[in-house]
């Protein structure tokens, strides 16, 4: 047990951090890197040199190593808050721009079906003004004709007076008739020139919120990967600091007990040489700084077991002011949605084709919802939890399975793309995937507690039991 021979296997088994993360053009600096380099090297250039060294200066040596070792700890962990930091807003970013994804999906169906119904609108009035016209065309027609027959023609005619006075009175009745709806037409017309009009604004208006759908998805898209890359990269650089502090840890302890039994041996033989008087008095002046450190260790535990407490409290503190400001925000979000029970979110944004207890498209009771969704419409998470399970399962495609607080699980299926990853924490409304591209695909959503299905639409705060409908 050597330090010469601790401290090679320690550097063959050190790994460097990863690049840091790439994100919108720009490259993360890590200014722990430079320190870490610097320990990596002198304990490669201390190593052959600790053969010939005592167990007193190796230990001095790897304590220094440890130390500059937690003081790498230190700064990685306030390089850590940052990226945590990061993520969270991160996480809150996500959230709002997945809320927008699903206003402007409500607001381009709005427009979609306003547009409908101003083109059946406007083929009505078209079609009603041809027949209108149709009609003037022969009324015009005819009088064209009677205008042609000179009067003396007239009287010639072999029609009787009485006939001939007829045909008069009719056409004077006529012309005034014809006049007001050649008026009507002119208004008509008019009319339909102004639905026009109207049409080519709302089809104008559509396509920009077509658009405008299509901007947010890939930013929520380039949001999503950019969480993801944070994550792992915390992760990563932690555990290699973690395991280097370890083996430097176990080094200095082996060294210690080393230390420790040669200063045994030592006083040992002192004792054995020194007169019986010296022998009591080494004992009790042992006894006496036994006893001080030990008062000492204790004032030093119960200062740090307070401080601990202190802690504690003052975390779960905040932990209860930040579940309360949660609370109200989601109660505040359920009353801005009339008829939305309170920390109920569905996952997607869409029509109900299948509730809770009716028969779905097999006659089979459904124990969920499935809602009609636009293709590549973003999922989200509809209460905050961890996923515990995520890919293919047997016949439902891809699905996912959230762990949330108080029993509650949900199970949501049809998923074009997923993510996330098991183990993960996700937030109320945080994206997790993203719907099929193509069609109008369905996604199944069902909501459990203790295991026994639940009507999804009832929220989280639903009664327990199983066949709620």
């Amino acid at each position: 047990m050597g330090a010469g021979r601790d401290h090679p296997a320690g550097v063959a088994l050190l790994p460097l951090p990863a690049s840091g993360p790439q994100g919108g053009g720009r490259r993360r600096a890590f200014p722990w890197r430079p320190a870490l380099l610097t320990a990596t090297l002198l304990v490669v250039s201390t190593a052959a040199a600790a053969q010939t060294e005592s167990p007193g200066q190796t230990l001095k040596r790897v304590e220094q190593d440890l130390q500059t070792d937690k003081a790498l700890q230190r700064q990685l962990d306030r390089q850590s808050q940052t990226l945590q930091k990061e993520l969270d807003e991160l996480r809150d970013r996500l959230v709002g721009l997945a809320d927008q994804e699903r206003a402007q999906e409500d607001e381009l169906a709005h427009l979609e079906e306003s547009l409908t119904a101003l083109e059946t609108q406007e083929r009505s009035q078209a079609e009603k003004l041809e027949g209108e016209r149709q009609q003037i065309a022969a009324l015009l027609a005819a009088l064209q004709r009677v205008a042609r027959i000179p009067p003396e023609a007239a009287l010639a005619r072999p029609d009787g007076p009485v006939d001939t006075l007829r045909s008069a009175l009719l056409l004077r009745d006529t012309v005034p008739a014809l006049r007001a709806r050649a008026d009507a037409l002119a208004q008509a017309l008019t009319r339909l020139a102004e639905t026009r009009e109207t049409l080519q604004a709302q089809r104008g208006r559509t396509y920009a919120a077509r658009l405008t759908l299509i901007d947010r998805q890939k930013e929520i898209g380039q949001l999503v990967a950019r969480r993801e890359e944070l994550s792992r990269q915390t992760d990563e650089e932690r555990q290699q600091v973690a395991q280097r502090t370890a083996r430097l840890t176990g080094q200095a302890a082996d060294l210690r007990q080393l230390m420790d039994r040669i200063e045994a041996e030592r006083r040992a033989a002192a004792a054995m040489a020194a007169k019986r008087e010296a022998e009591r008095l080494e004992a009790e002046r042992r006894l006496a700084e036994q006893r001080a450190a030990e008062q000492k260790a204790a004032e030093q535990k119960l200062a740090e077991q307070k401080a601990a407490e202190q802690r504690q409290a003052e975390q779960k503190l905040a932990e209860q002011r930040s579940s309360e400001q949660r609370a109200r925000a989601e109660t505040e979000t359920a009353r801005a949605a009339p008829g939305a029970p309170v920390g109920e979110r569905l996952p997607v944004g869409g029509r109900v084709t299948v509730r809770y207890g009716e028969a779905d498209r097999y006659g089979a009771t459904s124990r969920g919802v499935t809602i009609q969704a636009r293709s590549g419409s973003t999922v989200v998470s509809p209460q905050a939890g961890t996923i515990v399970f995520a890919g293919p399962f047997r016949g439902y495609g891809q699905i996912l399975i959230v762990e949330h607080s108080h029993g509650y699980h949900s199970l949501i299926a049809g998923f074009g793309r997923i993510d996330t990853a098991v183990g993960r924490r996700v937030a109320t409304g945080e994206p997790i995937g993203l719907m099929p591209a193509d069609g109008s695909p369905d996604l199944y959503f069902e909501l459990r507690r203790h295991g026994q299905p639940i009507n999804p639409q009832r929220g989280f705060g639903a009664p327990e039991g199983k066949g709620q409908g």
